[in-house]
């Protein structure tokens, strides 16, 4: 039962921690508020502080999802995912291009408190650079993000990480997959090295079930205040 009086929020944000330190990440957490209490650790973050850093977050009732983008042979990667459920993390990335051994590994590593997201298609690529890496055309961004959902739908993932210009079509494919989006941007930001960005309105009525806030929030010069119009814009 809803008892704040707010209207539901139609997709959870995750503030990106995108600092290098946990001293940083203090001062930002303190800056943020406590409407902050989903929040991104990443690799900057992650390996200059290591397991503290979640320690110290899950302290102060942040839930805590650690983007690593695992990639690596199966068992490292369900050893490694084992790992961050232990550590209590909510959510945890894996690389779609390692394939549906990789991502069962992951998931089975997990567990079930850990929910594996698959990533897709990184946000800074366009068609032309995913080719060039790859080595094969790849005409529409589309039919790759599709191609790698199936695996993680295959792999019993808990959802992909994709850009809000898949996400409509990824959760009309598959309903049971739960869409990160990353590389969002409010109205009259700039995309920095994003590729392919929308706000987080857009991506939310388009299907998101997470909206990872990163720079648009976290580089205004009142992240709570940025934070709450965000969150203004995701209620019905």
């Amino acid at each position: 039962m809803n008892t704040t009086g707010r209207a539901p929020l139609r997709a959870q944000p995750i503030i990106a921690l995108d600092v290098s330190t946990i001293a940083a990440a203090r001062l930002l957490v303190d800056r943020l508020g406590p409407r902050a209490d989903f929040v991104k650790v990443g690799l900057e973050l992650f390996t200059a502080e290591g397991p503290r850093v979640v320690e110290w977050l899950q302290s102060i009732g942040r839930r805590v999802f650690l983007d690593l983008k695992l990639y690596d042979i199966p068992n490292t990667v369900q050893g490694a995912a084992r790992s961050a459920s232990s550590m209590g993390v909510s959510l945890l990335t894996v690389h779609g291009y390692g394939g549906t051994a990789m991502v069962e590994a992951a998931v089975e590593g997990a567990g079930p408190t850990t929910g594996i997201l698959v990533v897709t298609v990184l946000t800074s690529f366009d068609a032309r650079s995913v080719g060039v890496a790859l080595g094969r055309d790849v005409p529409e961004l589309g039919a790759e993000v599709t191609r790698l959902a199936a695996v993680a739908q295959a792999s019993g993932a808990h959802g992909v990480v994709c850009s809000g210009h898949e996400v409509a079509a990824v959760r009309s494919s598959f309903p049971g997959l739960s869409p990160l989006i990353p590389g969002l941007r409010l109205d009259g930001d700039a995309a920095h090295d994003q590729s392919r960005v929308v706000t987080p309105a857009r991506a939310a009525r388009d299907g998101a079930s997470y909206l990872v806030l990163g720079r648009a929030v976290t580089a205004s010069p009142d992240p709570a205040a940025t934070l709450e119009r965000v969150l203004l814009s995701l209620r019905d």
